[in-house]
C-alpha cells in the first residue's frame, strides 16, 4: 500500500472512543460497547480500502455489526484484512478503570492469522530493546534473565504485566520466584501488550494467557514498533482442542509476530478511552472533546502520537454520530447486544439523511 492509511484509521478509533467514553463508570458495558461498535463501523466505511473483517466482534449470526467476514471501507481497490477491537477493556470502561482503548489494525488481504474458534493464546511480548531475546518454550525464569540481559537490567528491575486471573497463579509464582516485579491488570491485554514497546510505561514484558484476537491486533502494533510477540494457541478444554485439531490448528506451534501478521505493509491505530499508562482518555470540553491516539506504520517504523481537539457541533453536521452524552434516564442494554437485530442507531441516522458524508477529520 503506497497510501498511508494511518490517519484514516485514527479517525476510526477517535470516533469509537468519543462515542463510548460517556459510559465511563456507569456500569453498563453493553451500552458502552454498542456505542463504540456503531461509531467504528460508521467511520470505517470512509477508509480508502476494500476491507474484510478478519478479527471482529464474532460470527455473523452473533454480531450484526463488525462481524467476521463483513466488508468495510469505501471500496477503493486495496484488498485489506481488518482487525478491530472497538473497546479493549469494556469492563474497565464500565467501572471507570484505567487503560481502556479503541484499536484497529489493517494489512494486505490474506496476511492476518485467523484463530477461528480458539479464543485464547499463551503469550509473551516485548519491545524493541528485547526483541530476539524471548522463547515461549523456555521457562519464565530463563526468559526474564534473557530479557534483562538484552536490556542491560537486573531481573529484579524488570516489570511484567499479567492479566489477573486464577489460571495465572503458577505464572505469578514463577515471576516472583525469579525476583521480577509484577503489574496485574484486570482486562485489556492489547494495551498490556503494547506497554513494553513504549518508553515511559515502566513495563518490560507481557506474559500469560489472553485473547487470541487481541494477540493478532497486538502483533500488528508491535510489528510497527519493532517489538516482538510469541504465542501458542490455548484451548480451554478438550472439546475446543478437538475442534481446533479438526480445523487443522497446531497447538504446539509457536506463532511469531510474522505468523500473526505477515509482511511490512501493516497499519495500527489506537485511541485512549480511559486514562492509562499507554494513552490519555477522552476529555470532554464545553463544545466537544480532546483525544489522545497512536498512529503507526510498519514499513516506515513511524509511530505518531496524535492529540486532537474535536468540535461536536461541526462534526455532527456531516458525521451523524451520537457524540453527545446519552440521557441519564436511558435504560441500560440488557442481554447479549450482539444478538440484537438491525444496524443500530448510528446507521439508521446515516440512512435517514447523511448518506455519503465523511466522519470528519
Amino acid at each position: 500500500m503506497d497510501h498511508n492509511l494511518a490517519f484514516e484509521l485514527v479517525r476510526v478509533t477517535e470516533s469509537a472512543a468519543m462515542a463510548s467514553a460517556h459510559w465511563m463508570g456507569r456500569g453498563d458495558k453493553e451500552s458502552a460497547d454498542q456505542a463504540a461498535v456503531d461509531a467504528m463501523r460508521f467511520a470505517l466505511q470512509y477508509v480508502g480500502m476494500d476491507g474484510i473483517v478478519v478479527i471482529g466482534e464474532g460470527e455473523k449470526d452473533q454480531a450484526p455489526m463488525l462481524y467476521n467476514g463483513e466488508r468495510v471501507g469505501n471500496g477503493t481497490p486495496r484488498l485489506i484484512d481488518v482487525a478491530v477491537d472497538p473497546i479493549d477493556g469494556t469492563t474497565l470502561l464500565a467501572k471507570g478503570l484505567p487503560n481502556a482503548i479503541s484499536a484497529v489494525a489493517i494489512a494486505p488481504r490474506g496476511t492476518m492469522f485467523n484463530p477461528r474458534d480458539i479464543f485464547y493464546m499463551d503469550k509473551i511480548a516485548v519491545g524493541p530493546a528485547a526483541r530476539g531475546s524471548i522463547d515461549i518454550n523456555l521457562s519464565v525464569t530463563e526468559n526474564l534473565r534473557s530479557i534483562a540481559k538484552a536490556k542491560g537490567f537486573r531481573v529484579e528491575d524488570l516489570t511484567v504485566v499479567v492479566l489477573d486471573r486464577d489460571r495465572h497463579a503458577q505464572l505469578i509464582s514463577e515471576i516472583r520466584g525469579a525476583g521480577a516485579r509484577i503489574m496485574l491488570i484486570g482486562h485489556g491485554d492489547i494495551a498490556g501488550g503494547l506497554m513494553p514497546a513504549l518508553e515511559g510505561t515502566g513495563i518490560d514484558v507481557l506474559m500469560g494467557i489472553g485473547g487470541a484476537p487481541e494477540a493478532v491486533i497486538t502483533a500488528c502494533a508491535l510489528k510497527c514498533m519493532g517489538g516482538e510477540i510469541q504465542c501458542k494457541l490455548w484451548p480451554r478444554d478438550e472439546a475446543e482442542r478437538s475442534r481446533g485439531q479438526a480445523a487443522g490448528l497446531d497447538f504446539d506451534r509457536v506463532l511469531t509476530t510474522d505468523d500473526l501478521v505477515a509482511g511490512e505493509d501493516v497499519f495500527f491505530a489506537a485511541t485512549g478511552v480511559t486514562d492509562g499508562e499507554l494513552l490519555h482518555g477522552v476529555r470532554y470540553t464545553v463544545d466537544g472533546a480532546k483525544t489522545h491516539s497512536l498512529a503507526m506504520r510498519a514499513r516506515s517504523g513511524t509511530v505518531r502520537t496524535v492529540e486532537a481537539t474535536h468540535k461536536f457541533e461541526k462534526l455532527m453536521r456531516f458525521a451523524s454520530l451520537p457524540y453527545q452524552s446519552p440521557p441519564a434516564e436511558q435504560a441500560p442494554v440488557t442481554g447479549d447486544r450482539r444478538r440484537t437485530p438491525g444496524l443500530g442507531p448510528v446507521m439508521r441516522q446515516r440512512n435517514g439523511g447523511a448518506e455519503g458524508s465523511s466522519p470528519g477529520s
